[in-house]
């Protein structure tokens, strides 16, 4: 029996704060029908996941009834807490193994990327299961294409620590490391911890440092501001409390 594949489906970047706009303003035609004839789904969270298949339905219909959809979520470790050894997440790929093309979709943007998705996609590899990406948004890449830096060098390191000292501290080496290397480095927070991460970079950061911050991509409204940390300082910016955010520095 041939194994089926398992589909990486981007998700749009509204999560928890709009879900009214068409799909098709941000996810591709092909995206769109791929997900509408799955059977079989693995993701963070079941009950968004059954919301974003009713907005596929709007404009692409569904192949099934929803009620008949398999939607598995991806097992969530305690937080604060070493739980030692990975789960093994090959019984969750068992339609595949029997068939079946499985999605495997995210609260927001590409799965896999800044996402637990990607242990689910290790163990399709492990079982010889053809992993296919399609394209979609990614905020991080967004970002950085608006940001006007280094997009040849650059990493996305994630969350900087809420303690303030810590923060700081590493908020300078993420500036060591990119004058070293001319690197762009990427981070992103909770949206109701932007602001107080714009005030760490603006305190921690060399005057010519550039920083960028996107807000709200692809959602109305959206913008990005790119400039340096002078300028930040003279003409500051409030940024929303409620939307995701994507913090680039640049040190000069």
């Amino acid at each position: 029996m041939t194994p089926g594949r398992l589909f990486l489906v981007p998700n749009t970047l509204d999560f928890g704060v709009s879900a009214d706009s068409d799909l098709r303003e941000v996810l591709p035609a092909g995206v769109l029908r791929t997900a509408a004839g799955l059977s079989h789904w693995v993701a963070e969270n079941a009950k968004t996941t059954r919301a974003f298949l009713k907005r596929v339905d709007a404009v692409e219909p569904l192949a099934r009834a929803l009620q008949e959809i398999s939607i598995v979520e991806l097992p969530r470790p305690p937080k604060g807490r070493d739980t030692g050894a990975p789960p093994d997440l090959k019984p969750l790929l068992a339609p595949a193994v029997a068939g079946h093309d499985i999605g495997l979709i995210s609260e927001a943007g590409l799965p896999a990327i800044a996402d637990p998705g990607s242990d689910l996609v290790r163990a399709a590899h492990a079982l010889s299961i053809r992993v296919v990406p399609l394209s979609g948004p990614s905020s991080l890449l967004m970002a950085l294409g608006a940001s006007g830096l280094n997009g040849q060098s650059f990493a996305f390191v994630g969350y900087v620590p809420v303690d303030a000292m810590q923060r700081t501290a590493r908020l300078r080496e993420l500036e060591s490391v990119s004058r070293k290397f001319r690197q762009t480095q990427l981070m992103i927070e909770t949206p109701y911890r932007n602001a107080s991460l714009l005030a760490a970079l603006l305190a921690a950061l060399n005057p010519d440092t550039r920083l960028s911050v996107s807000c709200g991509l692809t959602l109305a409204g959206a913008w990005t501001r790119s400039d340096t940390v002078a300028r930040w300082r003279s003409q500051p910016a409030e940024l929303p409390s409620d939307v995701p955010a994507v913090f680039s520095l640049l040190a000069g």
